[in-house]
């Protein structure tokens, strides 16, 4: 199984704040936006680039500026991002994730990988900093780099982490993730989806992932079921 997962919110939590910082200072460098909070834009599941995008919309900003400010606006947020990170987010892990992943590392059945609005370069130095970046393996998963659309985003992951005849195999990929978004994003690609309760989102909101649990801690014996049932129809 190929097992996609979030960061913040399902990875980490509370763990945003210079990605924030370093969004919002790209936005200013690049089409001048001053006030970036100020937009109220729900930035919960979305790709960087759609955030940008809606926030640049809302301070008036033609698409096209917009288009043309994309890759800059990527790499500036990257740059702010690495002086912004703090040394050591390990405390921001969420609730049993390390122990989870520990776990199924261990097993020659799963494939750990990531899909996250994040761009890449944010994602992996967020991670590593947290101390869960070993447990991802580099050239694999899906990020807000690749695509502005977060519903492109699974089919990228199951492309990279194809047999080099075809991308792997929807009924073998899982999303798990924490916001009605994720949930979308698996639903538009057809694989599984799993949900946790320990980002903004409570459990009733995420009733149409395959099953929503409190945290990693409860997750674990759902992936055990999901992983063997898989693991006999395949």
């Amino acid at each position: 199984m190929l097992l996609l997962w979030d960061i913040d919110g399902t990875l980490l939590q509370r763990a945003a704040l210079a990605h924030k910082d370093a969004l919002f200072a790209a936005l200013h460098d690049v089409l001048g936006i001053t006030d970036p909070e100020s937009l109220g834009v729900d930035t919960a599941g979305r790709t960087d680039g759609e955030i940008a995008r809606l926030i640049a919309l809302r301070a008036g900003v033609s698409a096209e500026r917009i288009d043309a400010g994309a890759r800059p606006l990527r790499a500036a947020c990257c740059r702010h991002y690495a002086r912004l990170c703090p040394d050591d987010l390990s405390a921001h892990v969420a609730p049993g994730v390390r122990e989870l992943l520990e776990r199924l590392a261990a097993r020659d059945d799963v494939c750990l990988s990531l899909l996250t609005g994040n761009f890449e370069p944010v994602a992996r130095l967020k991670l590593g900093r947290a101390g869960l970046g070993g447990f991802f393996a580099l050239g694999q998963g899906a990020f807000g780099s690749d695509h502005e659309s977060r519903a492109e985003l699974p089919a990228v992951a199951r492309a990279r982490a194809g047999d080099g005849e075809g991308p792997w195999p929807a009924e073998r990929t899982v999303v798990i993730g924490d916001t009605p978004r994720d949930i979308a994003c698996a639903r538009a690609d057809g694989v599984h989806c799993l949900a946790v309760a320990t980002g903004p989102y409570p459990l009733e909101a995420l009733g149409d992932a395959d099953a929503a649990v409190a945290d990693a801690r409860a997750l674990a014996p759902v992936l055990e079921e999901l992983l063997d049932r898989v693991g006999r129809a395949g």
